[in-house]
């Protein structure tokens, strides 16, 4: 491990952290989800990629892992169509309050068909898009006019005040890893926004992804591999031998699982999805093969020079789940 990497101040925060009650202080979800406007940009990002990756009706049934501060971007497919939302996180973030106004301005984006916020306003969000315009050959306007009547509309609030009560349209849950958590082949699209890098156990979530979709449906993710401020470069945690990072992780609840981007790729395989399409983003690295931790050794080029990727895969007709 080289100086220049390591972050003094995450290795010293991630310690205190062993010490009872610091830990807590680190379980907040993402803030970005409580602007109306960036899950409106990150739900048809997805959409829009999703038909063009080979998705051919509007999907009924959708989850998401990792909602964050807010249900926005689940909301935000519930208000475009879709008719159940399941949402599952790792800590319960999400309040009825801040739901209940995301959602009011997420009803007005779609009333005014608003463009999908782009790359001025959201620099950071993956990913991108051909085209901001409101995507009209996805969300017609027949679709709209019955997703935004005022009798539906009535009952996506009434399910934001009510979650997981019976006839309510979101079920939101922390055990989400459980792999009898939803019924199996009920979803039709599941995804997640930069989450899946946070997430410990990879293997079983993908298992669980692969009993949960339906044989038609398909996944999204957008993964950030950086570093996340832990490192002095942004592949600079590829460094950090296994005892540096336990220090840094702490008792945090959740970090970064270091996984590169083939890891993904073969575990999409290994659970029987075929890749659909999506998009990978580039970044020159930083560091030297030679300056890698052992357990990275292995990593492809593509992996050092691969920063994120938006993951779309279907299942294999003759990959069924087990």
């Amino acid at each position: 491990m080289r100086a220049r990497n390591l972050k003094v101040g995450q290795l010293l925060y991630g310690i205190s952290t062993f010490i009872p009650g610091v830990a807590a202080v680190f379980g907040r979800g993402g803030g970005d989800t409580q602007s109306a406007r960036y899950c409106y940009s990150v739900w048809l990002r997805h959409l829009v990629t999703a038909f063009a990756s080979g998705m051919k009706t509007h999907p009924r049934v959708v989850a998401e892992l990792g909602p964050g501060d807010s249900l926005g971007v689940g909301l935000a497919a519930l208000v475009s169509g879709a008719e159940r939302y399941h949402a599952f996180d790792v800590v319960r973030h999400a309040q009825v309050k801040r739901n209940q106004a995301v959602l009011a301005e997420l009803i007005e984006l779609f009333r005014n068909r608003a463009d999908i916020p782009g790359e001025t306003e959201f620099p950071e969000v993956q990913p991108l898009l051909p085209s901001y315009a409101f995507p009209r050959h996805v969300l017609g306007e027949e679709q709209l006019a019955a997703a935004l009547g005022a009798d539906r509309l009535a009952r996506i609030a009434d399910s934001v005040t009510n979650q997981n009560a019976a006839g309510s349209m979101i079920d939101y849950r922390t055990r989400w890893f459980d792999d009898q958590a939803i019924e199996r082949a009920s979803i039709d699209l599941l995804f997640s926004q930069a989450v899946l890098e946070h997430v410990d156990d990879l293997p079983g979530s993908y298992r669980a992804m692969r009993l949960w979709i339906k044989p038609d449906g398909m996944i999204s993710h957008q993964i950030d591999f950086r570093c996340h401020n832990t490192a002095g470069v942004w592949n600079g945690h590829w460094r950090y031998a296994d005892l540096t990072w336990r220090l840094i992780r702490g008792r945090r609840s959740y970090l970064l699982n270091r996984e590169p981007y083939s890891t993904h790729l073969r575990l999409l395989a290994e659970n029987g999805f075929t890749f659909a399409g999506g998009a990978t983003v580039r970044s020159d690295s930083l560091i030297e093969r030679g300056e890698l931790a052992s357990r990275f050794r292995h990593l492809t080029e593509q992996d050092l020079i691969t920063s994120s990727a938006l993951i779309q895969a279907v299942p294999h007709p003759a990959g069924a789940a087990a």
